[in-house]
């Protein structure tokens, strides 16, 4: 059994700054570092820490060489990722004192998927295969369609989320992974019981996973709701903890272990990725995840 990531490959350009930077001003950054990053190759990055057989399906360009290096390094079959002629996608980050972050995203290469390419990756996808979707490339809605009839476990995180989401084939998500801002866009729901059961109540044959921060995660699906805490960690930078989540908790699902066992498991990842910079490079090892203690 695999994991299919059909996902983005960004280069992260990080600054640390005191405060974000407002309209109108000219901020000095205080520290700037170059990572790998992209919400789909830090989860692929994430899967494959944390034990799974992760296929990743991505495009760079001719300066993401070394984000492809990195990935294979780290575990992940990156025989689908293809080079082609646009940029490689990337990301300006800024991190303020307190460890939040504001990102611009540039896609580049990750907007250059086809009906070919989408058939292609598809034909190394088995019956009872995972499939793992974010919304930093286009072609989602085709990918959705496309995996209907293939008998494949699809989880979508919608992130960054965007008007465009609503209209995609969601019906055929077994699995969402989402944070409150897109549980909101996707229910018009704020508070987070309501929003996982309008979650429940538009997509019924859907699971989701709505992660709250500080404030941990509740889980919900059609038989029942599981709520867990976070753990009280300093946070140095939270770039890359979502991502982090996703990898080890579906990992964990991946190696039929219990739901609460999994969900605990990606809490405990994203506790040490916050205590670290970057994105990529924050990610623990399996071996970091089972020796953690506060």
């Amino acid at each position: 059994m695999k994991i299919i990531n059909f996902g983005s490959i960004n280069i992260d350009h990080v600054y640390s700054v005191e405060h974000f930077v407002k309209p109108g001003e000219t901020l000095r950054s205080k520290g700037y570092q170059v990572f790998s990053g992209g919400k789909g190759a830090n989860q692929s990055f994430a899967l494959a820490r944390a034990g799974a057989t992760v296929l990743h399906a991505g495009k760079i360009g001719e300066d993401g060489s070394w984000l492809k290096e990195g990935l294979s390094k780290s575990g992940v079959d990156t025989r689908l990722i293809e080079t082609v002629r646009e940029s490689t996608g990337h990301a300006l980050i800024q991190v303020n004192a307190q460890g939040e972050n504001a990102i611009i995203i540039h896609a580049g290469a990750n907007e250059s998927f086809t009906d070919s390419d989408i058939e292609n990756v598809l034909e190394h996808a088995e019956a009872k295969d995972w499939l793992l979707l974010q919304n930093e490339i286009n072609a989602i809605d085709s990918i959705l369609y496309s995996c209907r009839t293939r008998g494949l476990q699809v989880v979508f995180n919608p992130a960054p989320m965007s008007e465009e989401v609503k209209s995609y084939p969601l019906e055929y998500v077994d699995i969402f992974i989402i944070n409150e801002v897109e549980g909101e866009a996707l229910t018009g729901e704020d508070d987070p019981e309501k929003i996982v059961l309008k979650m429940q109540a538009l997509y019924p044959k859907s699971k989701t996973v709505l992660t709250l921060g500080k404030a941990g995660l509740i889980y919900k699906d059609h038989e029942r709701t599981v709520s867990m805490k976070a753990l009280e960690v300093a946070v140095v930078d939270t770039t890359g903890a979502g991502d982090t989540f996703v990898g080890y908790f579906l990992a964990g699902l991946m190696q039929e272990k219990s739901l609460e066992v999994s969900l605990q498991t990606g809490i405990t990842a994203s506790a040490i990725c916050v205590g670290r910079h970057g994105a990529a490079d924050s990610i623990p090892t399996r071996k970091e995840v089972e020796e953690f203690r506060l």
